[in-house]
């Protein structure tokens, strides 16, 4: 069966925020059927930089990325998560 990969960027609430801290929270909570492929920082502007996340989740997700979103959401420091790419690969 052939994955989608979703591309996040997490938005911290302040430019304080430790983006790393965010990234270690997320491992802690994510469920099994999601695998993190590669994080990065971006510099987006005066300071601030975002979280990108490259994730792998089965196709046959209910809602797409919603409840990926909603459970980033709910991490401390963050502000928003935004879709930037979603696909479907052939990636086993």
């Amino acid at each position: 069966m052939a994955k989608i990969l979703a591309v996040l960027k997490v938005y911290p609430k302040d430019i304080d925020v430790n983006l790393d801290g965010v990234l270690s929270d997320l491992r802690k909570v994510l469920p099994a059927k999601y695998e993190l492929v590669k994080s990065e920082k971006v510099y987006v502007a005066f300071g601030l930089h975002v979280l990108r996340l490259y994730l792998l989740m089965p196709e046959d997700v209910e809602g797409g990325t919603e409840e990926i979103e909603n459970i980033i959401r709910g991490l401390d420091g963050v502000e928003s998560v935004e879709s930037e790419l979603v696909t479907r690969t052939d990636i086993k």
